[in-house]
């Protein structure tokens, strides 16, 4: 079945040349929703110099005449040309013709858009390629949410396009007007205008028609899925289920064929809804369809029409055009065989109803083979660059658009050996440093990173291979010079753990602290030294007991002192010593007590009392001399070491989202005690009362 009139022709016009250089021998043109459009063209000349300088790469326009009116025009650009054999008048050639946006197919990159919409990011793509004939007829939203970060990465443009439109429920076709396409992107059938051609059924017109009609029809049905129900997860909602379930009744098939699939790649329930509508749409999109075939010079795809006179009124409604194939055959062109075939044309139609919730074929995203090396970047005047969550920027050696700056990613996570609850490690990586970054579930859009590695600029430490034997924890003063350092020695005969602060070292102990060294124990403190005991304080020397005061020394006890020597006890000064006793002062000695002072003495001993000197006097002469007196002074006490910092209270609560999902679950849910590490109750309305006052 095909169209024929004595005045149907086909005309094609490329690049500079004539327009009466090229004649259609025939074309076969197909063009589906969401897909560029390809028209084979088999051509004839009468010149036989055509290049393909004169063609490649240049615009070309494909027209439909009836009795000398334009009917219809397809533009693109000529991709593919082929020179054939020459005739005694004609030389023959085919062309390929596809849209402009066939030429974001040669051009794959790796880059990262940020806080960019979809609207922003397909603007750069065509931009970039000079493609301004693009429109969209779709929900704002595309415009105003901003990805946070999106990734094209080992992605031609065009892969990179239509994964994203996809994604997000777009779909587009082309429209044509006298001088050129234009892209148009939509994400709902019931947007698209009713055409105002008509397509009548006539499955009893054989031949040639003069009348264009719908010659057959063929109304099919799939088994597909009935829901698909996708869940992802967030760090910063981890106990969130992220579950979006999106369901279609069909009274044909069971309800059970559910599509899960995990991650969704969304991060919050918008999102997630639109992800899961849009993914039961794509899986569907063959489960009703028309097939039709007519000879409608102007069906094409994106075209919302109404089937009329069909036997089957429940088909006379309207339909939306998903896909068409056209082919054209002009025999008249070829002038060496003297042909008088007629101009014919035919197509077939794929159609689905235009209520239906039509989306493309979900396009895979690409996934990464592994982890990949990048540099931590961030302010110019910066060392450490992070966020309250400990996450960083850093710039990977693919991204030829980034700045090393703040801007060259997203935050990502940076993995810590060990993560609890306002407990765990932390170490953070800073500007500069190299890390590994690996990415969840493959997803170039979920970085994390997970290592951090050395190189010939950042080098470890201490030279290797010399030091093997170390284990090393060594940091670097912000914005200064030196480092704290932990450093463990592993040579045999040469073990050790050394421990620099650069500043300071405090050590708070919440209970008992236990020190057993072996061998010697050095202290050296170049300024001074203070502690206080706050009870009782022993000390035990079963060798010698040295001390050496180069100032003055004050002991002062509140009690009372007590001194026992086993053996000898010697005490000298250079100018004094002053005893001084509230009551009373008592020497006692089981030998002999001598008080000598130059010549003259005072000895006593069992035998009595002895004493000598160049006079004695006796209640006459001399006097009673003063000592200096106790200038003691109280010790100062040290500084305190900081009190371990207790964990911000955190009250354990649900998010209503929480609460929704647990109830659609049929989840029984209690509240927990909140008591806190602190023995404390964050909730103004403790239900269980244990924690108040």
């Amino acid at each position: 079945m095909s169209h024929q009139g004595s005045g149907m022709r086909f005309g094609f016009k490329a690049g500079s040349l004539a327009e009466d250089s090229l004649s259609v021998l025939s074309f076969k043109l197909k063009e589906s929703l969401s897909s560029p459009y390809v028209v084979e063209l088999e051509l004839l000349s009468r010149r036989d110099d055509i290049k393909a300088s004169d063609l490649v790469d240049q615009s070309g326009v494909l027209s439909w005449w009836q009795d000398g009116e334009c009917q219809r025009e397809l533009h693109g650009i000529v991709s593919r040309f082929g020179r054939g054999d020459s005739g005694h008048r004609q030389t023959r050639y085919r062309l390929r013709l596809e849209p402009a946006l066939s030429r974001l197919q040669l051009r794959r990159n790796s880059r990262i858009f940020q806080e960019k919409s979809l609207t922003d990011i397909i603007a750069v793509l065509f931009g970039e390629m000079g493609i301004t004939d693009y429109a969209f007829r779709c929900d704002p939203r595309h415009e105003s949410r901003k990805r946070e970060y999106c990734v094209q990465y080992g992605e031609s443009d065009f892969d990179f396009f239509e994964r994203l439109t996809r994604e997000a429920g777009l779909f587009y076709y082309f429209e044509h007007s006298s001088d050129k396409h234009t892209l148009v992107l939509c994400d709902a059938l019931d947007k698209l205008s009713l055409s105002p051609h008509s397509y009548p059924y006539n499955a009893l017109a054989g031949g040639l028609a003069e009348q264009a009609s719908v010659r057959s029809a063929e109304y099919r049905h799939r088994r597909a899925e009935s829901g698909a129900t996708l869940k992802d997860y967030s760090f910063r909602k981890p106990a969130y289920s992220f579950l979006q379930p999106s369901t279609e009744d069909a009274d044909w098939q069971q309800s059970g064929y559910e599509h899960f699939d995990y991650p969704g790649r969304y991060k919050d329930d918008a999102d997630g809804k639109l992800f899961s509508k849009v993914r039961l749409a794509g899986l569907r999109r063959e489960s009703e369809q028309l097939l039709l075939k007519s000879d409608q010079l102007q069906a094409l795809s994106g075209q919302k029409f109404a089937l009329s006179e069909h036997p089957d009124a429940s088909l006379n409604r309207e339909w939306v055009i998903v896909g068409v194939s056209h082919t054209g055959e002009q025999g008249n062109a070829a002038e060496e065989d003297n042909s008088s075939r007629s101009t014919t044309y035919s197509n077939e139609i794929v159609a689905v109803p235009s209520s239906m919730q039509w989306q493309a074929e979900p396009k895979a995203k690409p996934q990464m083979a592994g982890p990949q090396i990048a540099t931590v970047v961030g302010p110019k005047d910066e060392e450490i660059f992070c966020d309250e969550y400990g996450r960083v920027k850093v710039q990977f050696p693919w991204d030829r658009y980034a700045k090393g700056d703040e801007h060259g990613s997203c935050w990502i996570r940076v993995s810590q050996g060990w993560a609890g609850g306002q407990y765990g490690f932390m170490a953070l990586p800073r500007i500069g440093h190299e890390v590994i970054v690996s990415f969840l579930d493959g997803d170039p859009d979920q970085p994390i990173i997970t290592g951090r590695a050395y190189h010939a600029v950042n080098q470890v430490p201490y030279a290797l291979p010399a030091h093997k034997t170390r284990t090393v924890l060594k940091t670097q003063s912000h914005k200064g010079e030196g480092s704290n350092e932990l450093r463990f020695e592993d040579e045999a005969g040469e073990e050790e753990i050394y421990l620099h602060a650069q500043r300071d070292l405090n050590l708070l102990t919440e209970n008992d602290r236990h020190e057993h060294i072996k061998h010697d124990n050095h202290l050296d403190v170049d300024n001074e030294r203070r502690s206080r005991i706050g009870g009782n304080d022993h000390l035990t020397v079963l060798g010698e007991s040295r001390q050496q005061v180069t100032g003055d020394k004050s002991l002062i006890v509140d009690g009372s002192l007590h001194l026992k020597a086993g053996s000898v006890w010697v005490n000298e000064t250079g100018d004094e010593i002053h005893i001084k006793a509230g009551q009373k002062v008592v020497l006692e000695s089981s030998s002999e007590i001598t008080v000598k002072a130059g010549g003259s003495f005072v000895k006593v001993d069992p035998a009595g009392v002895h004493l000598s000197g160049p006079g004695i006097n006796l209640n006459a002469g001399g006097g009673a001399a003063s000592g200096s007196g106790y200038g003691g002074k109280a010790p100062e006490l040290p500084g305190e070491v900081a009190a371990a910092e207790l964990p911000n209270p955190l009250p354990l609560q649900l998010a209503p989202a929480s609460m929704e999902m647990l109830s659609y679950n049929n989840v029984a849910v209690a509240r927990l005690c909140q008591k806190q590490t602190d023995g404390s109750c964050p909730l103004e309305d403790c239900p269980c009362l244990k924690h108040k006052g």
